[in-house]
């Protein structure tokens, strides 16, 4: 999308620095909050105070319909989250700004995977929703999943989030199910100088930053270092008590952002990233084939991206954008295979096998050692025109085309190397034929190697405009998912390396595939094809805003009754793949999302209801005895619904105060997780010092986990429910 939309004047912000704390005097600001609003001094001509400041009209959004448009002639609710809110709620995480969107879910599983959805429907597995930065495509290649915990953006680059809620294949094609997550950094002509600051806390966290940059005439340009390490959770059960829980990471990531400056029709912005690291993975988590150690993750990342930007007039302009991402992961750990599973693996008896047990891991006899590994290798090549014409103040149109190539290679899960193919084209208008009504309709039309079928997702849409600041938008949406690469492909199995003692030597370069230890022969549906999911979305919305004296309210309302069907639910494990198009869901519900801005004072609520009603539609699935398992038929349903919450919300507020400081809180709920609730609340106390040569930041936070009952997972356990962080930026 061309993000170079977003190109307003900003001045150089001082010492960004996201520090996080908890006093006494943050929470008094609570409840003194209309007091320091009234004696903040106000001038006749405020200063521009960014994309929801004061002199600013109308909201708008850019990700939607990748047209730039005021919240009352969008197609759709659109969440925008401020890089600087981010910072000033002292956020530990990407992923965890999330936690601000009405309908999202954020959560950890396995060894401490972050995860976040909207509306559900996913758990270990992202693939519903379509996640940009700068406009380039990030989740997995191959895999159709997002890794935020190697995410190479960081916090203090952020310039806004864009959350599009609600079915968005119209404009982003397949990925887009459920929606579209736009990260839009800063440009680098506001970030020249140096900045450099540092976090510790709780649970081993370390994140420091550092970037220098520079602006000229032709050419703006930044390089940043970021290096986020983090500890875990303290520990995790089992029957015997405690365990330690080796679930944290260390990551590392390097960006090259710039701009070069041609003349006044042309510009180009070029980004570069690597990340490199480690992400530890728990062996009674992820560990595979009787592994002896942790499998960790060694993460060797990279991307390269340029974007190509003409104008040839005031109201026409168009980009062509080309990126590449690799990703690749080694996870290599020693196995352990005892004489008697050897025996079977001999004879065709499937190891994990229920009734095969007992014969297959008897104690006793001499082990078969060996290493192996989960080691994958996946890229995406991507290439995108779009062309923007703005006919006149009531007449838009974008169009545009693109191509994508995914390759994967991975003798684990492709046993091999293969490609996948998408090409589509997209487009959206926009007319207003007088001046309280607003029509949009666009569609995007993909086909796909996957499937060797093209599909059609449209979107329409009236806005009604109640004067200039207010808004009644009704939408009606269609959207495709598509099976990725590893759900409609795999050539599962791990090969044995190294293998020992002498006895054994038959078996190096032996490949244990899949099929030789299903758990469950009778549920298996390896090799099935799988067909696209369905989503049909209708949505009646609100928007508002409401002057005030000294201030403004935003207030936005979306009810939706969504309709998907051929849902693909089920188990992708090594010793269990039982997915399959076999669900059906019925989902309603309404979200609330209201900010109130004063000078020096921002107050921010979210809240989501989500009623949903599912069912299995597949065939039945059968039992070893030949008889329909209802209980499996269940569990494929509930799958789908471990992250879908009937309740869940936010309150934040930040707040100027006396002495040059500054305070936040925010309250975070989530209700329920497997009849558990999150709750969370944070406080931040940050002191600023301006001098006329540097500016620096010192900051405290506090998070304090209300529920000592972990969510999602009860080895999700922290010892402490109070967590610290404290953190020192300099800037010059």
């Amino acid at each position: 999308m061309p993000v170079t939309n977003f190109d307003k004047n900003t001045q150089k912000p001082p010492a960004v620095s996201i520090a996080h704390g908890v006093t006494a005097v943050l929470l008094a600001s609570a409840f003194l909050n209309p007091v320091f609003a009234v004696a903040q001094p106000l001038t006749d001509s405020p200063e521009p105070m960014g994309f929801y400041g004061f002199n600013d009209e109308i909201p708008e959004v850019l990700t939607t319909t990748r047209l730039r448009q005021p919240k009352t002639r969008v197609p759709g609710t659109t969440t925008v989250i401020e890089g600087e809110m981010i910072r000033d709620l002292g956020i530990m995480s990407l992923v965890e700004v999330f936690r601000l969107v009405p309908g999202m879910v954020v959560g950890e599983v396995g060894s401490s995977t972050p995860v976040t959805t909207y509306h559900g429907t996913v758990h270990y597995e992202q693939r519903r929703m379509q996640v940009l930065v700068d406009g380039r495509t990030a989740h997995r290649a191959t895999l159709s999943d997002m890794d935020w915990q190697t995410m190479p953006v960081p916090l203090e680059i952020i310039e806004r989030i864009e959350v599009s809620r609600g079915p968005n294949s119209a404009a982003y094609g397949i990925n887009a199910f459920l929606g579209t997550i736009n990260i839009i950094t800063r440009n680098p002509a506001d970030t020249s100088g140096v900045e450099v600051r540092a976090i510790r806390g709780s649970r081993d966290y370390i994140r420091t930053f550092a970037s220098v940059g520079d602006v000229s005439d032709s050419y703006d340009w930044r390089l940043a270092y970021e290096k986020r390490k983090f500890g875990g959770f303290d520990y995790q059960l089992d029957n015997n008590g405690r365990l330690p829980f080796h679930d944290g990471h260390d990551i590392n990531t390097f960006n090259y952002d710039s701009r070069w400056k041609v003349n006044s029709g042309f510009n180009a912005d070029i980004r570069v990233g690597v990340v490199d690291g480690l992400n530890e993975q728990d062996i009674d988590k992820n560990g595979e084939l009787e592994a002896t150690d942790h499998p960790d993750i060694d993460v060797r990342d990279y991307y390269l991206q340029t974007q190509l930007n003409f104008t040839t007039s005031q109201s026409h302009f168009f980009h062509f954008q080309a990126s590449f991402e690799n990703y690749d992961r080694r996870q290599r750990w020693p196995v352990s295979i005892p004489e008697s599973a050897v025996a079977c693996l001999e004879n065709g008896e499937p190891l994990y096998y229920r009734p095969n047990r007992p014969l297959c891991f008897q104690s006793g006899g001499i082990p078969l050692i060996a290493e192996t590994n989960a080691d994958s290798e996946d890229s995406r090549l991507e290439f995108e025109l779009q062309d923007t014409l703005l006919i006149s103040d009531d007449l838009k149109l974008v169009t545009g085309a693109g191509f994508r190539k995914d390759t994967y290679r991975s003798e684990t899960f492709f046993n091999g190397r293969g490609n996948n193919y998408q090409s589509r084209v997209f487009g959206n208008v926009e007319y207003t034929p007088i001046n309280w009504l607003t029509l949009n309709a666009g569609g995007n039309w993909e086909r796909t190697t996957t499937t060797d079928e093209g599909y059609f997702s449209p979107r329409v849409a009236a806005n009604f405009t109640l004067n200039n600041n207010h808004a009644l938008r009704f939408v009606y949406s269609k959207a495709v998912r598509t099976p990725d690469g590893f759900e409609q492909d795999p050539d599962y199995g791990y090969t044995l390396r190294n293998v020992s003692p002498e006895k054994y030597a038959a078996y190096e370069g032996y490949r244990v595939n899949s099929t030789a230890v299903w758990e469950h022969p009778s549920y298996v549906t390896l090799g099935k094809e799988l067909e696209e999911e369905t989503i049909v979305s209708r949505e009646i919305s609100y928007f508002g805003q409401f002057p005030m004296k000294q201030g403004q309210l935003y207030l936005e309302v979306r009810v939706f009754k969504d309709k998907l069907r051929d849902m693909i639910s089920g188990v992708i494990q090594f010793d269990d793949w039982t997915i399959d198009n076999n669900v059906g869901i019925d989902q309603k519900g309404f979200e609330v999302e209201a900010s109130l801005e004063f000078p020096g004072t921002t107050f921010r609520a979210s809240y989501g209801y989500l009623d949903q009603d599912d069912w299995y539609t597949g065939a039945g699935i059968v039992d070893e005895d030949g008889n329909i398992d209802i209980g499996q038929q269940e569990y494929a349903v509930n799958l789908l619904g471990r992250l879908s919450l009937r309740h869940s919300g936010s309150l934040a507020l930040i707040q100027n105060l006396p002495f040059g400081l500054k305070g936040s809180t925010a309250y975070y709920w989530a209700d329920k997780f497997r009849n558990t609730r999150f709750e969370r609340i944070d406080f931040r106390l940050a002191k600023r010092i301006f001098q006329p040569r540097y500016s620096a930041e010192l900051a405290l936070t506090m998070q304090h986990y209300i529920n000592k009952v972990p969510d999602i997972s009860r080895d999700n356990n922290i010892a402490d429910q109070n967590q610290f962080f404290i953190e020192a930026g300099l800037r010059f």
